[in-house]
């Protein structure tokens, strides 16, 4: 197994022997606290450092979110890297998918069926070099709510995380509802790093809770992004709410 390192000093400094990869990782804690923010910053340097990334942002209308929040976040422009990335977008009225335009495709993932199938569509159309294949999966509780899908789309990602793995997986999820499922995949992932914040001042905190066969710092940190950025997120986290979650509680 090997080891990554994000070069970001606030992150390595509790990993002192890097994350080990591939491996499955899960950025859990309440709504609108920023863990999609810790996840960019992995995905940059995953990227600085020849890597590929597979993105399936479900809390996101469109990809345009994403390149915005690794700039601003990063200082990464996700055009430099267009060649190493991929899009799956969430789309619930689909039966499956459709063909990629570009470097991104809709899905409706939320089917059980047709998860795999994306997700390996996505990792063919960029190169397995550097670190290989990142997919960073964010909101990953929004599919929970499907009462048809919500069990088995559980199911399949939690035996994503558990089985050997050719690519790195990272999740974020939110434990505002549905907590009691999310503690299940909290149960099987490789790494675990939980999260929370505050509003007054509106600050993010981490703490790693679990990785796997390597040593790691359990202190709780917090995050140095500003509380402009992370209204922004809080403002993404409230729109999946209004609008994703209804849509996916019809399938």
């Amino acid at each position: 197994m090997e080891k990554f390192y994000t070069n970001q000093v606030w992150f390595d400094d509790l990993l002192p022997e890097g994350l080990p990869i591939p491996s499955s990782t899960l950025l859990s804690g309440p709504g609108g606290s920023g863990k999609p923010l810790i996840g960019n910053v992995i995905v940059a340097d995953w990227l600085r450092q020849g890597g590929s990334v597979v993105f399936m942002s479900l809390q996101y209308p469109d990809h345009s979110f994403i390149i915005a929040g690794l700039k601003s976040i990063a200082q990464l422009d996700l055009y430099e890297y267009a060649d190493r990335v991929a899009f799956i977008e969430l789309d619930t009225t689909l039966e499956g998918m459709t063909e990629p335009a570009g470097n991104h495709f809709k899905a409706n993932v939320v089917k059980p069926q047709v998860w795999d199938t994306a997700i390996k569509r996505a990792c063919a159309m960029v190169p397995e070099e550097g670190p290989g294949i990142l997919i960073f999966i964010s909101a990953i509780n929004i599919l929970l709510f499907s009462p048809t899908y919500g069990r088995g789309i559980l199911d399949i990602i939690k035996t994503t995380a558990q089985e050997e793995k050719v690519h790195t997986y990272l999740f974020s999820a939110s434990t505002t509802a549905k907590a009691e499922e999310i503690a299940e995949l909290e149960a099987v992932v490789d790494n675990l790093i939980m999260t929370y914040s505050t509003k007054a001042p509106f600050r993010l905190y981490m703490q790693i809770k679990r990785v796997k066969n390597v040593p790691f710092i359990s202190e709780e940190i917090q995050v140095p992004f500003s509380a402009d950025v992370l209204i922004s997120v809080k403002e993404v986290a409230d729109h999946s709410r209004k609008r994703v979650i209804p849509l996916v509680s019809k399938l």
